[in-house]
């Protein structure tokens, strides 16, 4: 089993482990500023999980899928997206979440 990363006391991240240090800097920030966004949206989130899968490991050719859920008061929201980018691969499955949550 995977290690989980703690980002922030409620942000939990899954399946990044193997992800190079200058490439977390730019996903913590881009994972930070929605998670903010998503914190004003909801009555009281309880966490947030993102989970990354790689699905073709071919050099250059890779494939993200990541899956994003977040308790809010009870109530849970998830969305998951196939991404080439890892970058916005996590952009997008936040954004399909604050849009859900809108």
């Amino acid at each position: 089993m995977e290690e989980d990363i703690t980002l922030g006391g409620n942000i939990q991240l899954s399946g990044f482990r193997d992800i190079d240090s200058s490439s977390m800097i730019v996903l913590k920030k881009i994972i930070g500023n929605h998670a903010r966004r998503i914190s004003e949206l909801t009555k009281k989130m309880e966490i947030l999980h993102i989970t990354l899968k790689p699905v073709h490991q071919r050099e250059k050719s890779e494939k993200y899928e990541v899956h994003a859920k977040i308790a809010d008061d009870g109530k849970v929201y998830a969305s998951e997206i196939t991404e080439r980018n890892l970058f916005v691969a996590v952009d997008s499955v936040l954004k399909k979440i604050v849009n859900e949550l809108d």
